[in-house]
């Protein structure tokens, strides 16, 4: 399809896939990134590294193959380049085991909220915190979803596949969102930023709507804070891309804190961030496309100096 996408399948089954095309160096040069957070940061706060799969990971047919690199070898690479003091989360297997499910969006470019519900669950075992399955949880749904993947395609099957996008609510754990919301100019560049403000985590789209993916935080341009009734002294900072928005939500039982930065909006200083808010716990949270961007290293390097 256009700009490279790889559609497979046929009629309701219909899947849209974004190739990748990272190479072990390129991931490398992230580990070196993560590292460097761990040198900065020491013994303040532990540093976690979870790279994200592409769908393409697991649901590309054979056919295709020769469209995208494989992201097990760069993974393998990834981790294998990390200091010792880092903490690996290697979901790629956890998630495997776990295909035959709905765990990414067919007609987006993002995973599917259960598939973040999964990495959280493995995130929480290597980190040592607590973890609240999924029948504490409400379930809702975004009937009649079509995501980015139709836009990226222009291919009509993607458009008469709609899914259901379904996202999970935490029960029985009190929480208060706090955002400073980001202006961004034509060219994503932050021209102002808001007073912090409370607001709703959890955002309501109607069915059909093609944004549902926003529900988590409402997107991306945006420092968030969550205060939770969760009282065991650890606070995560979570360092994401988009994906990494379905994965907060999974951790309010397991953090007393989190805050959620993307990477490629901030405006302040990242060391002075977490010793402000005393910071024990800093989780990379990129997929592996932006993993495999010297860009994002970069930004993620200014952070530490701005």
């Amino acid at each position: 399809a256009r700009r490279g996408i790889i559609i497979a399948g046929t009629g309701r089954s219909t899947r849209a896939m974004e190739p990748y095309g990272g190479t072990s160096a390129q991931s490398r040069t992230y580990a070196a990134t993560v590292n460097r957070y761990q040198e900065v940061f020491g013994r303040g706060a532990t540093v976690y590294c979870m790279p994200i799969p592409n769908a393409v990971a697991y649901y590309c047919p054979d056919a295709a193959l020769g469209w995208t690199a494989p992201q097990r070898p760069v993974m393998d690479s990834l981790f294998a380049a990390l200091s010792d003091s880092v903490r690996a989360v290697d979901i790629y297997p956890v998630l495997g085991n776990h295909a035959a499910e709905p765990i990414y969006s067919r007609t987006d470019h993002h995973w599917a909220p259960l598939g973040a519900y999964y990495a959280a669950e493995e995130f929480a075992r290597v980190a040592g915190v607590p973890f609240m399955p999924l029948d504490r949880y409400d379930r809702r749904v975004v009937h009649r979803y079509v995501g980015s993947m139709y836009g990226y395609s222009k291919d009509i099957a993607v458009k008469n596949a709609p899914e259901d996008f379904v996202y999970y609510v935490p029960r029985d754990v009190k929480y208060t969102t706090t955002y400073i919301t980001y202006t961004i100019d034509e060219n994503y560049h932050v021209t102002a930023e808001s007073r912090p403000m409370r607001g709703a985590f959890f955002m309501h789209y109607r069915d059909g709507n093609g944004g549902a993916y926003c529900t988590f935080m409402g997107g991306d341009t945006k420092i968030t804070q969550v205060v939770t009734s969760t009282k065991n002294g650890r606070r995560v900072l979570i360092l994401k891309d988009s994906f990494g928005n379905a994965l907060p939500g999974y951790l309010f039982g397991s953090f007393e804190e989190i805050h959620v930065v993307d990477c490629r909006y901030f405006t302040k200083n990242i060391v002075r961030y977490a010793e402000d808010n005393r910071i024990t716990d800093i989780l990379f949270a990129n997929n592996m496309i932006h993993a495999s961007m010297e860009r994002t290293c970069a930004t993620y390097e200014r952070y530490l100096n701005q």
